[in-house]
């Protein structure tokens, strides 16, 4: 696919955007998006517990706000916050202003400077602005577990086969994606275990207040 090798290439020309993480030896990092949500994030929280891993959730504001209880489990469990603006805008289809502002409301929501934009998609315009203000958190493994019809072996293979030192890997505890997650969650984790890794948080300065 283009798709890989265009990542390759961003991720060697603009620093800003934190596509891997360097000299991670076996870390590897998985991430959530879009949660919390009380019919999935406490079970993946359980699931993540019983193997002893970290991740990093990259939760909507709007969630966050609904469900403040899932936000302090979350931190209290020893994972780390991030933020994927409040209502899920995509960058590429949204006002520049209306997104700065989902942006600055997601971060108000859930107090970390920690960011992935939604779909990846980063608005040229705003890049300085939001590189010098946010760690902005993009992926090098994605799992795809939204796709219809993905069934969590497929999923868990996926990841498996392109995982490496430092890779991020993004999943989602949302609706759409809670099947396939709970079917593929524990073959990740059992199959990152097998290959010599360590479920880590994303680390760095995250908070802004």
């Amino acid at each position: 696919m283009a798709f890989r090798p265009a990542l390759r290439l961003l991720a060697a020309l603009d620093h800003r955007l934190l596509w891997r993480v360097p000299n991670a030896g076996n870390q590897v990092f998985l991430t959530f998006d879009d949660g919390p949500l009380p019919t999935i994030t406490p079970w993946v929280l359980d699931t993540l517990a019983t193997r002893g891993a970290k991740a990093t959730f990259f939760c909507l504001g709007r969630q966050a706000e609904a469900h403040p209880e899932l936000v302090r489990r979350i931190s209290e469990e020893g994972h780390v916050l991030g933020h994927h603006t409040w209502g899920h805008s995509d960058g590429w289809r949204t006002l520049r202003r209306t997104y700065q502002r989902d942006v600055l409301r997601g971060e108000a929501a859930i107090g970390t400077r920690l960011f992935r934009p939604p779909y990846g998609h980063m608005p040229l315009g705003l890049l300085h602005a939001l590189s010098n203000r946010y760690r902005v958190v993009m992926w090098d493994v994605m799992g795809h577990d939204y796709r219809p019809g993905r069934s969590g072996s497929a999923c868990a293979r996926h990841v498996l086969r392109r995982v490496r030192s430092g890779s991020i890997i993004v999943l989602h505890d949302n609706r759409k994606s809670a099947a396939c997650l709970q079917a593929a969650l524990v073959p990740i984790l059992d199959g990152l275990a097998r290959k010599g890794f360590v479920c880590a948080a994303l680390p760095g300065p995250l908070t802004g207040r």
